[in-house]
């Protein structure tokens, strides 16, 4: 049975019996706490967490996930993979644990013929806590398991909780027999790998306390009610009804090592290590292929650096397998046809995923090159040196200017025998995030306790966003914090968190930054409102200061938001949906939107596009979108469902979670987005809009930035008075500028030129008098001393060449000259080759004379360069290459 026939068969049987189907999630979770989504219930936490309703009482899907922690182990067992479909029912106080019990053991067993999975009742073996008492009587009882192939485990093997307080419950695993040739009998209590678990049983009735690990918390007591969440591996199903050694060699797997194999000339089978690698190969791409299709793009950092790593092991193992060229392209295709049968996304993406892949690609194959000279060296170093730890450093420089994942230099130092200094590693990479200041969305309370305004949520409901129609309006204090913690009351100066019942501010979402204004009470309490934020779904909670007064919980309140700031901020998110689909015009749809921020009067807005957008392509669409201005269009938005607008033809954001009804801005015949934030009405309000440039934010993602209405103008003015400025002091017309500037500029660079030349000769004038002032020490002609400070190490390199050629080439002869260039000392030393079978060799020369300048330095034993931080040692450090002339 395939894949997306299982997958199929799955949400056919639950929709049969009164489960609403769910669409899986993007794999970027909507959870600051995950970066990807790890489990088929996460997007159900907020059900079973009472943060949200559920809009149904029992529910089904097959989950997107995907899981790294084990990525070493990926290829070397049957079972772990980083992608996977988790395949789950859920129960909201509806049905329980015999109804959860009924459902599995009916579909798994009913025939293929009859809907089901057709599995043989005698293979299945079944596991309970310890105390479940009740789940053993179902299984045995109501479904006629036999007693002997039901066993009880431990709180480690089944019992479940998120690993924080809140709900939890024992579990009841389902898990198949595959025969004695994969081990011993005993049932799953003996033998996981022969008895493979294939469906959990979750039944969460008990809420937990805080707690280490998975066993050490107490049961607080039961819920108010009893919730079912399953989930069955789909890839492990398949690998059964497959009959298969392992998962790698499932239908969806298989293909993609097929091709590998091809690409390679590498037989599967052939040897236990490459078989590892294919195995890795597959899996990687096929998970890269799924996060790239949900809008991850490849980075240094959170769910970037996951795609980075997996999609540089899959071209890694390629290169180790014999692959000598590019090979993303072939290996994507397979995985899209293959996985577009379940996921028709990534078949209507295509383009997009493969432009971001294939530009990786290219990246790391350059950066391996490099970098794998590096790290050769390094190893080479280190290994001499006797050492058996590659330096921090080391590693940093490999993942700071080649790109390299940690873990890849871990596994190719591992393959040289050496292991790499990780704690130093990660001291610098903090050090380095620390200059690049502490992350803004640490203000979005993703970390913390989030328990108030869920508390708030739960009594008072969600607060009545107002903004769209309204920017001021008569309202209710419902929720109120003071230093982050609940407060019946606040005085003047406090900072405070204030919920209200309705409100016209817009909270921080979608690119657009937050409202501010004031929040007026009755008593004259006065709120200045600084920014606004969702910390749980549908909660506006207001940050700011009493500027006057007390403020009270139940208060009667006026809020008003700055309206002239939101206008600046409305007509850059309307530019924003402009450019994007100018951009969409003249790129193709791989131009995506990767990340925006609307301001009062500018935008920025992130992109995918493989390379450098040309200055004429730039210059195209900011005319494109300021002809559209002059249409004056009308933006109109409108609430229909997902499926409606994705018929209607509606750009979504790669990654936004969207609930079943959507708010859809349409900019005339022009533009037409998903959106939440607010805009114009017309066009014509935005004025005018100036693109400021584009840059790359990351491998294959482009920023631009932009300004819009009044900022556009006053930038433009300023640009006005800089080229009249200009056109004065050249004495031209403005279209005249460019050429005269460059003749000015070629000028210039003619003269500097000749300036270079002439203090070069008179450097170099020096070298017959420094040649015939060598001293004899212990006889070796040493010529050591300072040249004028400014000399280039170019220039300084020559002299020092020339001076020793100027000596007479019988005679030891050793010449290190120094200077100081932009306040550092410099030295370049060099030995003739009666100096070097004396052993005086210029490498060791150089770093004696770097260390007493506070430096370092290295070369070849003819000639080596270094310098340091204290100019003031110079003399200090030619006394000491004399030294060690004089001891030779």
């Amino acid at each position: 049975m395939e894949s997306a026939e299982i997958r199929r068969r799955w949400l056919r049987f639950f929709e049969e019996r009164g489960h609403t189907v769910v669409p899986s999630a993007s794999l970027i979770a909507d959870d600051p706490t995950l970066l990807l989504v790890p489990a088929g219930m996460v997007p159900f936490k907020p059900y079973f967490l009472g943060e949200v309703k559920p809009p149904f009482p029992r529910a089904t899907s097959v989950q997107k996930c995907v899981r790294t922690p084990d990525i070493e182990e990926v290829g070397k067992t049957t079972r772990h993979g980083t992608f996977f479909q988790m395949c789950g029912n859920f129960s909201f106080g509806d049905y329980f644990k015999e109804g959860a019990i009924k459902y599995a053991w009916e579909l798994l067993t009913t025939p293929v013929a009859d809907g089901g999975y057709g599995l043989e009742p005698e293979k299945l073996w079944i596991t309970v806590y310890l105390d479940d008492d009740e789940a053993e009587r179902i299984w045995r009882d109501v479904i006629g398991v036999p007693a002997q192939r039901i066993q009880r485990l431990g709180k480690k093997e089944n019992y479940w909780s998120m690993g924080v307080p809140g709900p939890c419950g024992p579990c009841s695993e389902i898990n198949y027999d595959r025969g004695p040739e994969f081990g011993i009998e005993g049932g799953p209590a003996v033998n996981d790998e022969r008895y493979v678990e294939i469906w959990n049983l979750v039944f969460m009735q008990y809420e937990r306390g805080a707690g280490e690990g998975k066993e050490d918390f107490p049961i607080l007591g039961d819920l108010p009610s009893k919730n079912i969440d399953t989930g069955l591996g789909l890839e492990r199903l398949a690998m059964i009804l497959q009959g298969v050694q392992n998962m790698y060699e499932t239908d969806t797997l298989r293909v993609v090592i097929d091709k590998a194999t091809e690409l390679t000339g590498v037989r599967y089978g052939a040897g236990k290590d490459s078989d590892v690698a294919l195995r890795v190969v597959a899996d990687h791409m096929r998970t890269s292929t799924m996060l790239i299709g949900d809008g991850v793009t490849p980075g240094n950092e959170g769910r970037g650096y996951v795609l980075r790593r997996i999609m540089r092991r899959a071209v890694r193992n390629m290169r180790l397998l014999g692959a000598t060229g590019p090979v993303v392209a072939e290996l994507l295709d397979v995985v899209i046809r293959t996985m577009g049968q379940q996921y028709p996304e990534l078949l209507t993406d295509r383009r997009r995923i493969e432009t971001v892949a294939l530009a990786e690609e290219a990246a790391f194959l350059k950066a391996l090159k490099g970098g794998t000279n590096i790290l050769d060296t390094a190893v080479t170093e280190t290994k001499a040196a006797g050492g058996t730890v590659l330096s921090g450093d080391k590693a940093f420089l490999l993942h700071d200017t080649w790109g390299f994942p940690i873990d890849l230099t871990l596994e190719m130092a591992a393959e040289q025998g050496l292991s790499v200094d990780e704690d130093g590693f990660r001291r610098l990479m903090k050090e380095q995030r620390e200059r690049a200041k502490a992350d803004a969305k640490a203000k979005k309370t993703g970390h913390a306790d989030l328990s108030a305004y869920r508390e708030v949520a739960d009594t008072s409901g969600a607060t009545d966003f107002t903004g769209y129609t309204t920017t001021e309006g008569e309202s209710t204090v419902v929720g109120l914090l003071v230093d982050g913690v609940p407060s019946p009351a606040a005085t003047e100066g406090d900072e405070v968190e204030v919920v209200l019942d309705r409100t016209p501010f817009y909270a921080e979402g979608g690119g657009q930054l937050a409202d501010t204004g004031r929040i007026r009470l009755d008593s004259g309490a006065v709120i200045e409102v600084r920014d606004v934020q969702k910390p749980v779904p549908g909660v506006h909670v207001h940050k700011g200061v009493v500027q006057v007064g007390e403020v009270t919980v139940g208060a009667s309140a006026y809020a008003a938001i700055d309206v002239t700031r939101r206008r600046a901020i409305a007509r850059a998110h309307s530019a924003t949906h402009l450019t994007h689909q100018a951009l969409r015009d003249a790129l193709g749809p791989t131009a995506a939107q990767a990340g925006s921020e609307n301001s009062p009067g500018r935008f920025r807005f992130d992109f995918g596009s493989p390379a450098a957008v040309p200055g004429s392509v730039l210059t195209d669409v900011e005319q494109r979108i300021n002809e559209v201005l002059s249409r004056e269009l009308e933006v109109q938005a409108e609430v229909m469902s997902l499926d409606e607008a994705k018929k209607a033809g509606a750009i979504a954001e790669f990654g936004e979670k969207y609930g079943e009804r959507v708010r859809v801005v349409t900019i005339g015949d022009f533009s037409k987005e998903l959106c939440g934030g607010t805009h114009v009405a017309n066009t014509a309000q935005l004025g005018l809009v100036k693109l400021l440039g584009e840059s790359s934010i990351g491998s294959g993602v482009r920023r631009v930035e932009a300004l819009v209405g009044a900022d556009a103008y006053n930038f433009l003015a300023k640009e006005h008075t800089v080229v009249a400025q200009l056109t004065e002091l050249v004495k031209g017309r403005p279209e005249e500028l460019p050429e005269k500037i460059s003749g000015m500029l070629a000028k210039l660079k003619d003269a500097e030129k000749e300036i270079e030349r002439y203090r070069a000769e008179k450097v170099l004038q020096a070298a017959a008098g420094l040649a015939e002032g060598a001293k004899d020490v212990h006889g070796v002609a040493l010529a050591v001393g300072r040249v004028p400070d400014g000399t280039g190490a170019d220039d300084l390199r020559k002299l020092v060449l020339d001076v020793r050629g100027r000596i007479n080439g019988g005679r030891p002869a050793v010449v290190a000259l120094f200077t100081v260039a932009g306040g550092r000392p410099l030295t370049v030393i060099a030995t003739n080759e009666a100096a070097r079978e004396r052993g005086l060799k210029a490498g060791d020369l150089v770093r004696a004379a770097a260390k007493t300048l506070g430096g370092g330095g290295g070369g070849k034993p003819d000639v080596a360069q270094g310098g340091g931080q204290n100019p003031d040692a110079v003399d200090e450090a030619m006394a000491a290459v004399e030294r060690l002339v004089a001891g030779a």
